[in-house]
């Protein structure tokens, strides 16, 4: 089973690079290519934050904490019940993600982001961010089943 985990992260950050890849390479900066029109949008646009551009420019804040966040999610997926395939999967959502936005740190100092809801008035974000969000709500199902789980070992 751990080979499972090790295809997925790849898998993942792989696609994360290549969507960015075909983003860079197909559509220029700040213009828009739609792909379900009046619903999404693939555009180009570069980031020097997290989230909403957050801490804007602070590249050196966001070198320490790729690198703790990559070593606690390894440590905490090393450290992982092996039955708990749900909070492992979230674990390598969580990594994929992480790494998938740290190549773009550390090689261009910012990510790519290329998502963009046009129905609504939402931030532009990349796959790595999907990744980001899928493991969160992963770890929460997780812990819902597990507490509701360790109620019944009582």
């Amino acid at each position: 089973m751990p080979v499972v985990y090790a295809i997925l992260l790849i898998l993942l950050v792989v696609g994360d690079q290549t969507l960015k890849l075909y983003v860079v390479n197909n559509i220029a900066t700040l213009h828009f290519q739609e792909v379900i029109p009046g619903i999404l949008s693939l555009t180009h646009i570069t980031n020097t934050g997290a989230a909403w551009s957050m801490l804007e420019g602070k590249m050196i804040f966001f070198y320490i904490v790729t690198i703790i966040a990559i070593v606690i999610l390894s440590y905490l997926f090393i450290k992982a019940p092996k039955k708990n395939y749900i909070y492992r999967f979230s674990l390598i959502f969580l990594l994929s993600g992480t790494i998938g936005n740290a190549i773009d740190r550390f090689t261009q100092h910012y990510v790519i982001d290329m998502f963009s809801f046009d129905f609504v008035n939402f931030p532009i974000f990349n796959l790595a961010d999907t990744y980001i969000t899928i493991g969160v709500i992963l770890i929460i199902i997780s812990l819902i089943f597990t507490s509701a789980g360790d109620q019944y070992k009582q």
